[in-house]
Order: structure tokens, then sequence, then C-alpha cells
């Protein structure tokens, strides 16, 4: 997928994804669920974390198609210790997870300083993320990050995930003179992010600073690198 910089016209509203585009959610997913894994006893930390990386991917991509979130969520600990055949409390696991995931304040480099432009330039940012909301929150006002934002939408509020067109209803809702012309949802996932922005009527630019080269169906109105080119873009 080729990326270009020819902006995306005037922009009043910029709605971001949190996790991968401006916290590294990777880096705190890897630290803090090893840690639970070694709690419940399991040996091989490499296969566990593997085994628990695959299992979550499969758990959200199930609630971005709808299953309900809080019961595919508690199953993700169970099904990995069954996997592992580590007799462990699944559900106490997750709960604990969550705690320690909370205080996960790992930002990319650059990323307060693209907020901070953005703002000054008059773009009114907003979150839009799918996740727990005290999760979230907490980690929100750890990084420091919250105080660039006019608002914060998270799905276990809203009642829907991204792509879900509904997850956008409240925030259209609120701000009634959003448009294409004047809104963007930047984030690093086509399936959500991207797919959502797209069926709620915003532009939408792909956050992918790995270049993956992907040939999907769901297109973007920009791609972006970095945050150098994601600030040329908007400013």
């Amino acid at each position: 997928m080729k990326n270009y910089l020819r902006g995306i016209g005037m922009l009043k509203y910029a709605i971001f994804d949190l996790d991968d585009t401006l916290l590294d959610f990777k880096k705190g997913e890897r630290i803090k669920a090893t840690e639970v894994l070694r709690k419940y006893g399991v040996q091989d930390l490499t296969t566990g974390l593997a085994t628990y990386t695959k299992i979550n991917q499969q758990v959200w991509e199930a609630i971005e198609q709808g299953a309900p979130r809080d019961q595919v969520l508690k199953t993700r600990f169970s099904k990995t210790f069954a996997a592992l055949g580590v007799d462990g409390d699944g559900v106490a696991a997750e709960r604990e997870y969550r705690q320690r995931l909370a205080t996960s304040y790992y930002q990319f480099e650059g990323a307060q300083a693209l907020l901070r432009d953005l703002k000054s330039a008059g773009i009114r940012l907003m979150v839009g993320t799918n996740g727990v909301k005290k999760t979230q929150l907490s980690r929100l006002a750890g990084s420091k990050l919250d105080q660039y934002f006019i608002d914060c939408f998270i799905s276990e509020d809203v009642g829907y995930a991204k792509p879900d067109e509904r997850f956008f209803a409240p925030i259209k809702h609120k701000y009634a003179d959003m448009s294409f012309q004047n809104t963007a949802m930047v984030g690093d996932r086509l399936q959500s992010d991207i797919l959502g922005a797209n069926q709620a009527g915003f532009k939408s630019i792909w956050y992918n600073p790995q270049q993956i080269a992907v040939d999907a169906p769901i297109k973007p109105t920009a791609v972006a690198h970095s945050y150098d080119q994601l600030r040329e873009l908007m400013l």
C-alpha cells in the first residue's frame, strides 16, 4: 500500500487510537503478562507468552466482530493455562493482569510532541479506543497524555467496539459538526481503526511505522510511517 503525503485538508477534529498508536501496548503487554504467567507457575515463559499473545489476538478479533467483551476477555488466561497444561485460576489471573496493565505507561518517543503540535494548531483531539475503561484512563493519566485530549471514548463505556459504526455514534452525537471534511481517525489497525472510521464517514489515517505491505480491501484516506509524516499530513 503506497504512502502518500498530500495532506488531508483542514482538520477540526482528530480521533486517536491509543494502543500501539501512542502508547506502546505490546511492550506493556509483554512485561505485565510475563509477570502474571510467572506468578501462576509457567516455567517456559517464552512459550507461555507466545501462547497468550496468540489467544489474546483471537479474543480481540472476536470482540471486534461483536462478541461480548467482558465474557470473552475473562477466558484468555484460562485458555492459555489450558494450552500450557498449567493448573491456574484464569479469572483471577485476568483480574491481576488488568491491575498490572493499568500501570503500563510506556509511550512511543515523540508522541507527546506530536499531540502538543496538533493541539497548538487548534485541532481538537480525542481518544477513541477499544479496551477496559479503568485500565485505559489510568494509562492515559500515568503517561500524561491526557492533557492533550478534550474527550475520551472507550468501548467499555460506549457498548460497542471499533470497527462497529455504533462505537462512533456518541462521538458524532456530542460533536454534531463532525464531517468527512473536518475529522480524521488515526490508528494502527486496518480492521478496527480504519474500517471503523470509513464506515463512520470520517477520514482515516493508517499509522503504519513497521511499513507493513497489505493488499486489503480496507483503504485508508492516507498512510503515515512516522510521527513526522503524521504531522505533515495533519498540519
